[in-house]
């Protein structure tokens, strides 16, 4: 009896990437990692799963619903499948704090998998890709992740974006300011990290809803609604919580890390000072940092910021940490929607497909691909018995710019006959002087 078919079909939330989308996604990962190595960060990896312990306890209540848990029968160690990087980092620094030299600056560019509702653009396994400092205590760390976002965003063809900047110390310190403490403390943060989704009023009647006094309230907005340029903003900060010993760790940071952005110039319509921006995470402790594209208005692209004390939690004593994720999936996207990819990029990685006529010049044909090859030049020599129209026909729907046409006649002349789809152009040439050819053609 035969077996049933099994239906193809994905998991929820899960995801395929056919050729001409991994083009295109390697292409992102590529110019990404350049720019890692630019900087002087270093590739790590880490496994899939962790201990269930390790992730645990690290990323606040409504986040750690989301983990998988992974288990295999008679297995006796509880494991999860990794929520982000940042804790497998941690994790990493501590166990191997005898052989990682301090400053420690890597990168890593991997899956996670988080147990999501699936919807559009919310997927349950999607790439992060972290870069992080690991050992230094003041603001020039967190000026070089920042320097680092705005290299890789213009290297990726973005023109108009910003990264905001606040600081956890700042947030702290305006709840000390209006009155807010405990539970409402939580509820204050929680409510203006909507800002950006409800705006104002919406912040407004949130705190109301929640049970925040009427005056704390209004003290709140006045706060956060504040919009001066450049260290004008910390100037009207420090004027008005500058008594506050968390509103002054807080702003020294932030004129320090501007010093910092200055003398590495990085332009200063590249980032601002946000009240509004919050980031949900509870590890943070210092700066904290948000990209968002704003031309047009597309959303966040980045998040990170400064966690002291995360790495503590897996050592004797706890090292300075910041760093940043790009938001990878989100910017391939929007390469996309922005129309920022190169005109070759997700079509073929394939340059020249040579043609195969039957079997008295397949030898031939095979001999000027691995020529070919040699040279450098990416090609696919043609495999199936068909007509020379069906291996043009192939080669059109694969989108390969050019065709190297290598019948009996131009064997026997030693010459090779290219063929540019885009425009039809042709040029015999010796079989020498093609990967030369190939070259012009292609430029």
């Amino acid at each position: 009896m035969a077996k049933p078919k099994i239906e193809p079909r994905l998991p929820k939330g899960m995801r395929d990437f056919l050729p001409q989308e991994m083009i295109k996604r390697e292409y992102v990962f590529n110019i990404v990692r350049e720019v890692f190595h630019l900087y002087g960060f270093e590739p790590l990896q880490t496994p899939v799963l962790e201990l269930h312990e390790t992730l645990m306890g690290k990323y606040g209540e409504d986040a750690e619903k989301l983990i998988f848990n992974a288990q295999h029968p008679g297995g006796k160690e509880e494991l999860a499948l990794r929520y982000d990087l940042t804790v497998p980092l941690a994790r990493v620094v501590a166990q191997y704090q005898n052989e990682i030299p301090i400053p420690f600056k890597r990168y890593q560019l991997s899956p996670v998998w988080r147990a999501e509702r699936p919807q559009r653009g919310r997927y349950r396994e999607f790439y992060q890709c972290d870069a992080d400092i690991v050992g230094v205590t003041g603001m020039g760390a967190d000026a070089e992740i920042l320097s680092l976002i705005t290299t890789a965003l213009t290297r990726l063809g973005f023109q108009q974006f910003s990264v905001k900047v606040n600081n956890r110390k700042l947030l702290t310190a305006i709840g000390e300011y209006a009155g807010a403490e405990g539970d409402q403390l939580a509820e204050l943060y929680r409510s203006i990290d909507k800002f950006d989704k409800v705006g104002a009023d919406g912040v407004r009647e949130e705190l109301v809803k929640r049970g925040v006094q009427a005056d704390v309230v209004t003290r709140i907005m006045e706060l956060v609604t504040a919009r001066h340029p450049g260290l004008e903003q910390l100037n009207f900060l420090e004027e008005v919580m500058g008594n506050l010993p968390a509103a002054q760790a807080a702003i020294r940071e932030l004129r320090e890390l501007a010093d910092h952005l200055n003398a590495a110039n990085v332009p200063a319509n590249f980032y601002e000072f946000d009240l509004t921006m919050v980031r949900g995470l509870g590890y943070y402790t210092g700066p904290i940092f948000e990209t968002v594209i704003t031309e047009p208005n597309l959303g966040s692209v980045t998040g990170g910021g400064r966690y002291d004390d995360l790495v503590g939690l897996f050592r004797g004593e706890s090292l300075p940490t910041t760093g940043t994720s790009l938001g990878i999936e989100r910017i391939i996207d929007l390469l996309d929607i922005l129309k920022l990819y190169p005109p070759h990029i997700g079509g073929t990685v394939v340059q020249v497909m040579v043609t195969v006529f039957g079997d008295d010049t397949r030898a031939a044909s095979t001999a000027f691909a691995a020529d070919l090859r040699a040279a450098g030049v990416r090609t696919e020599l043609y495999m199936l018995d068909k007509q020379i129209g069906k291996q043009m026909t192939y080669a059109d729907k694969k989108r390969i710019p050019l065709v190297a046409v290598l019948g009996s006649q131009e064997i026997a002349d030693g010459t090779v006959k290219l063929k540019r789809l885009a425009d039809g152009e042709e040029v015999t040439v010796n079989r020498a002087e093609a990967p030369a050819k190939i070259s012009e053609l292609l430029s």
